[in-house]
């Protein structure tokens, strides 16, 4: 059994202008150990603020009545008991000491020969060990040492082994290591110290990070440490997701980790930390099981041939077709599939024409927008109508310094007109409140807003053509439309255009 030790509420938390408060830490926990699965979390560092002071004693007592609280970590320093008294003050039972894993470290940032360092970790280890708190111990900067100085790291190591500790955790901190460097590096250390249980720690800085985790797993390591979404200082850390792939269908090695979850755990850590996920993220980005060659579609349509191991229904996912330049009939069959549309043959060349071309140009296509091409193409009035079913006659939206932004609206809904007004926390929010008045006045169903992505070319122009997406989920359905403008709002209003006539066929 592999473990995993999540550390995205510590290590993750020191990417660049991320930072959660204590609700969000609390939220982020329970989703890791309930949902997730993980088998242990690291959840802030000592001494480090007030604010952390309070989300790890949420996170204690939590966990303290959840039975859950040998899962909770806290990074501690070789202080004197600093750090054993903060840990203790927040009701923590689990420390993980930061001591040094290279000479270099030891000599340039404590100033300190191997031999004091060696004495102030064993001094620091049995008082934590005194007052009841288990520990395991980082060494920092680890991967560095056994590549510079290894004879520092075994005299590390012949002292630390037979000392009250939980693991071992050998950290590859500035993210330096190889395949090859990380299978030789921690075979050594499994070999020579077997009692010990031994944690890998990747960093991603040459985008290495998995196959390192890989081969540390393979060299015998019994544990690794990953983060949400990758989060993490400088590349960031082991992405969970990356994780959950080679433990499950590389390595084969039983773990506690419940991939169904994990797309829900990604997205609302994405949310909270305002760092959005890599659209070709493994296993959780939003592109991974989107096919876009025709050739793929033809394939996928005779047997599967161009899907792998990685079936999205694993990660409650489903497979896309996108639409562009190199579409091919199949993947438009694929979407129309999706929508209930049936096309003859020469009726599927005109499609297919049209969306090569949109893609030539650049156009960002959904599944959605499908019907519409249709109908410009086959001038049919009755399916062209769709496009016309709801109009917004006209709007205004008023901003004032120290008020909040008001709209009003008036739309015109299958022939019949409708006026409402609101204020909202923004322009956007105040139109879509008076729109949905209207549309609950009426007892019409509408989707809920899930994704609000607005992008905006490069070069500083004030008069830049805006792109916003919105997402929707309607009745468990998620679509997409996108507005084009060089004013964001009104850009996003006609991608809500989009979406009302899509929902009203």
């Amino acid at each position: 059994m592999i473990e995993v030790m999540d550390t995205t509420l510590r290590d993750g938390e020191q990417t660049a202008g991320v930072s959660f408060n204590a609700d969000e830490k609390l939220a982020i926990a329970r989703l890791l150990l309930e949902e997730l699965k993980v088998n242990r979390i690291e959840v802030g560092s000592a001494l480090v603020s007030s604010g952390e002071q309070a989300a790890c004693t949420r996170i204690c007592q939590w966990a303290s009545g959840a039975g859950r609280l040998d899962q909770v970590e806290i990074l501690g320093f070789v202080d004197g008991g600093r750090s054993i008294a903060w840990i203790s003050s927040v009701g923590g039972r689990v420390m993980n000491l930061l001591a040094k894993g290279s000479l270099r470290h030891v000599e340039g940032q404590l100033g300190k020969t191997p031999r004091a360092h060696r004495d102030d970790i064993l001094r620091d280890i049995d008082l934590a060990v005194a007052q009841g708190m288990a520990v395991n111990l980082y060494l920092e900067d680890w991967s560095d040492g056994m590549a510079a100085s290894p004879d520092y790291v075994h005299f590390m190591m012949d002292a630390l082994k037979d000392a009250p500790l939980r693991r071992i955790m050998l950290p590859d901190t500035l993210g330096v290591l190889n395949p090859a460097m990380a299978a030789e590096y921690c075979r050594q250390m499994v070999e020579r110290y077997p009692g010990v249980h031994f944690d890998f720690h990747a960093h991603n800085d040459y985008g290495m990070a998995a196959a390192n985790a890989l081969e540390a797993v393979k060299a015998g390591v019994q544990g690794l440490h990953t983060t949400v979404n990758g989060l993490g200082e400088r590349a960031g850390n082991l992405p969970v997701s990356s994780a959950v792939g080679l433990l499950n269908d590389h390595l084969h090695v039983e773990n506690s980790l419940d991939e169904g979850k994990l797309m829900h755990v990604c997205r609302y850590v994405e949310t909270i930390s305002g760092v959005r996920i890599p659209a070709n993220l493994p296993l959780v980005g939003e592109f991974v099981f989107t096919q876009t060659s025709g050739v793929h579609a033809d394939g996928d349509k005779k047997g599967g041939l161009y899907q792998n191991a990685l079936l999205p229904e694993r990660f409650g996912r489903h497979r896309h077709y996108a639409l562009g330049k190199t579409s091919g009939k199949a993947n438009i069959m694929k979407n129309l599939e999706t929508l209930g549309i049936t096309l003859d043959a020469a009726q599927m060349k005109l499609v297919t024409e049209r969306v090569v071309e949109l893609g030539d140009k650049k156009e960002s296509l959904s599944p959605e927008d499908l019907p519409f091409i249709i109908a410009d193409i086959l001038k049919s009035d009755s399916t062209a109508a769709r496009e016309q079913r709801i109009r917004i006659i006209n709007y205004s939206l008023q901003l004032a310094r120290g008020m909040r932004p008001v709209a009003n609206m008036r739309i015109d809904i299958q022939g019949t007109e409708y006026e409402e007004s609101s204020a909202g926390d923004g322009q956007y929010d105040a139109f879509m409140k008076a729109l949905w008045k209207i549309y609950d006045r009426l007892g019409r169903k509408h989707p809920r807003l899930t994704d609000y992505v607005v992008k905006i070319p490069p070069g500083g122009k004030t008069d830049a053509l805006v792109e916003t997406t919105i997402s929707w989920d309607m009745d468990g359905r998620a679509f997409k439309t996108r507005g084009i403008d060089s004013d964001q709002t009104e850009a996003a209003i006609k991608a809500t255009v989009k979406m009302l006539n899509i929902i009203e066929v």
